[in-house]
């Protein structure tokens, strides 16, 4: 996945970053657990991977330990300061961050009275692709100005999706959208692929609404699914990836299955790593 990063004499250097927004309008689908605890397994794998939170809620900076958040996106959106300087480490070696506060919810009202509002944050993000294999992105659980700003710095989005009734109904409103915006906005972006979340093997709804969801969209779900596991539920408590928490549950291998799973599908990724 190619992108652009610095300049060097005024000419773009072409970048391998891959930028993956996380997206999804439903909340409590396990968006921000997906994200987390991909970012970290794909860093286990070798990958320098940056975490942005983009979500008000601060949910996925928690979730890392994130304690000084005085840095954090809001300044990147609203006040123009340099990215590089909201940039934190975390626990996970390989894994930083970019942490959010509820002043990002500012934001939402701030950014529409700039020019070019819905690419602030691609052009934000110029400066950091030349130094990371992923950048991935934690959106609210909303279609507003924070989530059009992630998607359109992305090349792909991830849709995390839990096995419920009003699954297909949200997950139809959300293509519909990427695929206004990859016309209008952002024609290098994707859908890379759904990931089930929550899954309970021992429930026929859940069953089913996977089924559906297979047969609608093929193979842009995912193989790997993501069980009900209380290591997972457990982990953001201690501001840690399940991973790192518990790299022995059901739910960290679960996570680093996902992880070699998008590995895969990212050909150039795939082969940075073979080579490395």
């Amino acid at each position: 996945m190619l992108g652009f990063g610095k300049t060097k004499n005024n000419v773009l250097i072409e970048s391998r970053c891959h930028i993956i927004a996380f997206a999804n309008q439903k909340g409590g689908v396990g968006k921000t657990t997906t994200a987390i605890n991909l970012s970290a397994a794909l860093a286990a794998l070798g990958q320098h991977v940056l975490l942005i939170d983009a979500d008000p809620q601060g949910n996925a900076s928690t979730g890392l330990g994130a304690q000084d958040r005085t840095q954090n996106l809001y300044h990147v959106l609203v006040s123009g300061r340099s990215i590089t300087r909201t940039v934190q480490k975390t626990v996970a070696k390989g894994l930083d961050l970019i942490p959010a506060t509820v002043d990002l919810a500012g934001a939402e009202i701030e950014l529409i009275d700039q020019k070019n509002w819905k690419l602030t944050l691609a052009k934000a993000l110029a400066p950091l692709s030349a130094s990371y294999d992923y950048i991935v992105i934690d959106c609210p659980p909303a279609l507003g100005p924070l989530t059009v700003n992630a998607l359109g710095a992305a090349h792909s989005v991830i849709v995390p999706l839990q096995a419920e009734f009003y699954a297909l109904e949200g997950l139809s409103h959300l293509v519909r959208t990427i695929d206004r915006l990859r016309k209008t906005l952002n024609p290098k972006l994707k859908v890379q692929g759904i990931v089930m979340t929550m899954v309970d093997a021992r429930n026929r709804l859940s069953n089913q609404v996977e089924a559906d969801v297979r047969q609608h969209f093929g193979d842009k779900v995912f193989t790997t699914q993501i069980p009900r596991n209380v290591r997972v539920s457990e982990a953001p408590s201690h501001g840690l990836p399940v991973t790192t928490y518990d790299p022995g549950s059901k739910g960290a291998k679960a996570y680093r299955e996902l992880a070699l799973e998008v590995l895969s599908r990212d050909g150039q990724a795939v082969e940075r790593k073979i080579h490395s």
